[in-house]
């Protein structure tokens, strides 16, 4: 993970959807390994899974399957097309814009929600900039500039617990520049004594913002366990 901050762009798109924007039921066809008979089934039941991986991380939750199925079936026959090419590609952009705003807002209130109930916890202290960090164990070195070369054993997770990242899983401490990384990482790391263990609670736009990066997505506070070995090279 490079913790220098950068823009995620997003350019694969499976198929041409040319699809209407109404609500659908969860399908309830389970297909079974004994229906895949040939080469042909195994491709096209991946090929549907691999689109409807993508589309969820677009933010897409409701698709109607029926339009769906008969879109696939009208791009590859050629005929009886709904929409032009043009009409649906604008269809897709509205409807992909809708699904990540939902996605967006959805983040950003679990996040604002996460960092209000968490500033009320022992031993949390919250910065006037809104970084939260709790001391794991304290050390008694020397704090670091901003400008300074650090190395540090460090694990990133969402609020929801997922793990993006550890040097700790790696085995491997990382050497940087504290001018290079997120603001949290520069304003965490310069509370921190040499020695010291620290988890740090990043709001969003002290993180990787309304970009996100890599499994992070837009608008995420990040929860980092930071320990700092050393200052300089």
């Amino acid at each position: 993970m490079k913790l220098i901050k950068y823009t995620l762009i997003s350019t694969f798109l499976p198929i041409a959807l040319f699809a209407q924007n109404v609500n659908a039921q969860e399908s309830k066809n389970t297909i079974l390994a004994s229906e895949l008979k040939s080469s042909v089934d195994s491709a096209s039941y991946a090929l549907g899974m691999s689109i409807a991986t993508d589309l969820k991380k677009r933010g897409v939750t409701e698709l109607n399957y029926s339009l769906f199925a008969k879109a696939l079936a009208n791009g590859f026959s050629g005929a009886n097309k709904l929409l032009s090419q043009e009409d649906g590609q604008r269809a897709i952009s509205n409807y992909l814009t809708a699904a990540s705003k939902r996605s967006e807002n959805l983040v950003l209130d679990e996040g604002n929600q996460f960092l209000k109930a968490n500033k009320t916890k022992a031993g949390v202290v919250t910065l006037p900039s809104g970084l939260q960090y709790l001391i794991l164990k304290s050390g008694s070195g020397p704090k670091p500039k901003a400008t300074d070369q650090v190395t540090v054993h460090y694990t990133g997770t969402l609020i929801n617990g997922k793990k993006f990242d550890s040097s700790f899983d790696r085995n491997q401490p990382l050497s940087l520049s504290l001018s290079e990384v997120i603001p949290g990482w520069t304003e965490g790391l310069k509370q921190m004594p040499t020695g010291s263990k620290y988890r740090l609670f990043i709001p969003w736009e002290l993180g990787y913002g309304e970009n996100g990066a890599g499994e992070i997505p837009p608008y995420s506070v990040l929860i980092f366990e930071i320990e700092l070995i050393s200052i300089g090279k």
